[in-house]
């Protein structure tokens, strides 16, 4: 029995987000389909719908591969990333209740005991949660949709930040300010805290053009 079309989809944005499958690699349709259990037409819909999403480029008698995001192209992915990341803070901190509030400080306090532990890949997956809960929080599913395009887009160049000596513990700090805003049901204050936060990604991306 072959692979649902839309599993076949996951499975390979997933592995591209994981990394089993790097920048410019060639992504054979007929090795897909056999590592997947699926059809070949499966395979060929779900490889046009990751290129529409930028993950995948379609190369002209080439087939398919992963697409290499440059460091200047992740600087303006992170400077758009910027201003939506602030506008679903702001919606969170409108929405956010006392429960919500709870679960935003509970993962405020895991990225803390990761940092404390040196348990980088911990810390990471907790910053993603603590982003996806905000964006989930705010009620702006559009703006949710661009922002997991974007973040795929940048996923290679986000784990590079989080190997960087120190920046765990400095990206922990921001972290922090957002949860404080949103759980305190400011929203302007919960987007400055959103758009700092971005901009210190994007000022440890320039550095790393030097």
């Amino acid at each position: 029995m072959s692979t649902d079309p839309g599993t076949v989809l996951d499975a390979i944005r997933d592995g591209i987000m994981r990394g089993e499958f790097v920048p410019d690699q060639r992504l054979v349709e007929a090795d897909l389909s056999e590592r997947f259990s699926a059809s070949r037409s499966s395979v060929r819909s779900a490889l046009l719908q990751l290129a529409n999403e930028g993950l995948v480029e379609r190369v002209q008698n080439r087939g398919a591969r992963v697409r290499a995001v440059s460091l200047a192209e992740a600087i303006e992915i992170s400077e758009v990333r910027m201003v939506v990341e602030g506008l679903c803070a702001a919606k969170a901190a409108e929405r956010v209740g006392p429960a919500e509030a709870r679960e935003l400080r509970d993962l405020g306090e895991r990225m803390s005991e990761a940092v404390a532990s040196g348990d980088v890949l911990g810390y990471s997956a907790a910053n993603q949660a603590l982003h996806r809960r905000i964006r989930e929080l705010s009620g702006q599913s559009t703006a949710g949709g661009v922002l997991e395009r974007l973040r795929a887009q940048l996923v290679r160049h986000q784990f590079r930040l989080a190997m960087q000596r120190g920046r765990p513990a400095v990206s922990l700090g921001e972290h922090l300010a957002i949860i404080d805003a949103v759980c305190a049901g400011d929203p302007e204050a919960a987007e400055r805290a959103a758009r700092r936060h971005l901009l210190g990604v994007i000022e440890a991306l320039r550095a790393r053009q030097e």
